[in-house]
This record gives C-alpha cells, structure tokens and sequence, in this order.
C-alpha cells in the first residue's frame, strides 16, 4: 500500500471530541495498510484569537513576531491529534513545518513554499510511526527564520508533503461535503460536483471559493497530485480535482457536462483608482512595478480611455483588502513622481465569478450571466473575463443576491436541498 496524504482544516480539530474523531478516521486509514502523514490547521478560531491578541499589544505587530506568534496555533493542533491516535493505540510522531523540510522563501505572513527535504517524515514512516505534520509554516531558505504561508496554507503545505513523498492522493478534509457550484452559506441548492478540473478549480479558488487554497491547486497541477476533497464530517465521496481541460478524456466527457461548474464570490478585495494618471509609455509600468515591490498581488485592473483634451488617464484595480493601507502609502509616496492627481478607495466592494469549462464552446454566456444580475438589480463596477471565467466587481451588499441570481440562471441550483455546513464557517 502506498503514501496517503490528509488535511485537517481548524473547524475539524475544533475541540477534543473532534480531535477524537479525526484519529479515528486517520487509524482507519493505517489500519487498511496505509502509511498515512496528516497535515493540520489550528483548531477553530485560533489563528483569529492569536491575531487579536497581537493587535491588542501592537497597532503593528513585526512580522517576524507574528508568525512566531501564530505558529503556535498548529503546533497546540498537531500535538493533541498525535495524542489522540496514540491513545488509540498506534505509534504516532509529530513535526513542526521547519522539522519536517518544508523551505520557504523569507517573506513573512506569505511565504511560498521552495522545496520539501522530507527525511525525518521517511523515517518516522519507516519506524512505522502515523506523521502529524503543523500545517501553514515552514522556515526561511536563507535567513532560517520561521514563516508562514498565509491564511489557508495548510492546504499547500499537504499538497506539498503529497509531491515530496510520491503519495498516491492527497485528501483535504473541510467542513463541507466536496466542491459545490457555489458556497451552500448563500445558495443552500448548491450541488455537489464529483469531478473538478486543475483549471477550473484554479478559478474557482482564485475567485473566493474558499474550499482550497489557490496555491495548493497550484502545486498540485504542476506536480500531477490528484486531490480528493471530503468532509471530516461524513462518510460521502466528496470531489476529486484532477486532469486538464485540455485533456482529451475531459474533452470528451464534457460534451454532455454542464457548462458552468459553479459560482464564486470574494468579499475580501479592495478597489483602489488611480485618477489622472499622465498619460505617456512607462506610467502604469511605475504604478505596478510599486506595487510588486511591496508584495501586493493585483486582481482585475481597469483603464479609461484618456480625455483628449488633458491626455490624463484612471487606472482602477483590485487587491486584497488586507494590503489596501499599504498599496496607498505604497501610491502615495510615488504621486509626485508619476505626477497623477488623486487616489481613490474603496473596500465596500465583492467580486462574482462565473466559472466552466464549457464556456469556451458555448455562444451566450456573458449575455445570460449579465442579464441575470441586471435582472436581479445588481449594477457591475468592473468586468475580467478569462478562457474559462467571468468577474465582476459590485457593491458588496449586492454580492449574494448576484450569486443567486447567477446560480438559477444557469440550472445549477439542486432539486433536492444537499449541502450541509457542518462546522460553521471554518477551514
């Protein structure tokens, strides 16, 4: 029997009972032959509580400190789960994200994982040990320091475990039943999807569905690792998020697959506008050179047409709502260079996305999706369209009613109610 890898996500290691229950499902696992390695997120609400702690002592907590700080939460996770598998009676060992090899780059509170070095986990499995692995850290290549990958990277950490120990799949564990073709929190008629795409689930993860970091579908594509998404919750099948849409099994399968596979929205973004930017080679090239340097990651980006009679132009563009305060010092400070007149912000915003395959062989599809949210009432602030998907920027007070809109638009809503959240709204 070969590797299997696990995620454990916090609403699954919420407290000692589901700490139990979560062994359980791991011995089940070893018992079948498996050598098993389980990655694990904080239990419930810490990563939250120890981020309002810091803020509590510091308006602005050095990063370093921080994710010292924060750390803390998956090793208290991976220690209790080794505990409860060893009063089951099997042998289990557990590791820090610097103990078990995962390198990363130095960036604090977003580090991107450079390699896996997995030589303790080989022998601990080898020793015939279960291996619990703390899941969103690592340690610095160069600087040795210990980092974090940011919020949901326990996710990338078991992808990344997955490639590095050749494992059969990797399984992540949520609080849902699999992929639904929108969040069941909003459309409670969302359908589970039994098989998802490399690509669309980039898309979808991209876009705010929050059931798998964007990262780890990432790593996962490039490294060919099948993930199978299930709930800790149940016994249902979940969904695996595998193959290319350029494969030609899929091509063909897809003939008669729905051409939207779902509907995701983001209400974590800002929207930031550049006003009277000087229109000349070289200017917006300055603005998001800016940006990069600072680490900030840009979504959709819009730019007007310049007046003629002052040859000014806007540039407007979304980002993480999280990095908004630093995009605008970032802007400020470049404003007499670049010689723009204004910024201005907004993170009353969400986008919705619209995301399928299909959508590539299907005629219509943007009318039907804009019809459906004019329909619906909902003005749209920027469009983004790519291959495979459809955005919009709207009011955030407009976001749910526009995914539900969108859903029933395009036949996805279930006959029968079948998603359950079964552990409120964490990972």
């Amino acid at each position: 029997m070969g590797i299997v890898v696990q995620k454990y996500g916090g609403s699954s290691v919420s407290d000692a009972a589901a700490i139990k229950r979560v062994a359980r499902r791991i011995t089940e696992v070893k018992k079948a032959g498996h050598d098993v390695v389980v990655a694990v997120s904080a239990m419930g609400d810490t990563t939250d509580d120890l981020l309002d702690l810091a803020n509590g002592v510091s308006p602005l907590p050095p990063a370093r400190e921080l994710d010292m700080l924060l750390t803390a939460g998956e090793r208290i996770s991976m220690a209790l789960v080794a505990m409860a598998i060893s009063d089951l009676g099997f042998s289990a060992r557990s590791f820090t994200g610097s103990q078990a090899g995962v390198i990363t780059d130095s960036v604090h509170g977003k580090a991107k994982i450079l390699d896996v070095t997995p030589g303790r986990i080989q022998s601990a499995i080898a020793d015939g040990h279960i291996v619990i692995v703390a899941g969103f850290q690592g340690v610095s290549a160069d600087t040795k320091e210990i980092t974090t990958l940011g919020r949901g990277g326990t996710d990338t950490t078991a992808v990344a475990l997955a490639a590095a120990l050749d494992a059969d799949v990797c399984e992540i564990y949520t609080d849902v039943d699999g992929v639904f073709t929108a969040d069941p929190r909003i459309v409670p008629a969302a359908r589970k999807l039994d098989r998802v795409t490399y690509e669309e689930m980039l898309e979808m993860a991209a876009c705010g569905a929050k059931v798998l970091h964007l990262r780890c579908v990432e790593y996962a594509r490039r490294r060919d690792i099948p993930i199978h998404v299930r709930s800790s919750f149940s016994q249902l099948e979940g969904t695996v998020v595998s193959g290319s849409i350029e494969d030609a099994e899929h091509q063909e399968k897809s003939m008669e697959s729905p051409i939207i596979a779902g509907v995701a929205h983001d209400r974590s973004e800002a929207k930031i506008t550049v006003v009277g930017v000087p229109d000349k080679v070289g200017e917006a090239a300055r603005i998001f050179d800016s940006l990069a340097k600072a680490q900030i990651n840009i979504d959709m980006i819009v730019q007007n047409v310049s007046a003629a009679a002052t040859n000014l132009t806007d540039i407007s563009f979304t980002l993480p709502r999280a990095d908004g305060q630093t995009a605008m010092s970032t802007l400020a400070a470049l404003q007499a260079e670049v010689g723009f007149e204004s910024l201005l912000y907004d993170d009353h915003i969400g986008k919705v996305s619209l995301i399928g395959a299909g959508m590539r062989s299907h005629p219509g599809i943007t009318a039907k999706f804009f019809t459906a949210l004019a329909d619906a009432g909902v003005n749209l602030g920027m469009i983004s369209t790519s291959e495979i998907r459809i955005s919009v920027v709207v009011a955030e007070g407009d976001v749910d009613a526009a995914v539900a809109a969108a859903h029933t638009a395009f036949d996805l809503d279930a006959d029968e109610v079948e998603a359950v959240v079964y552990g409120g709204s964490g990972r």
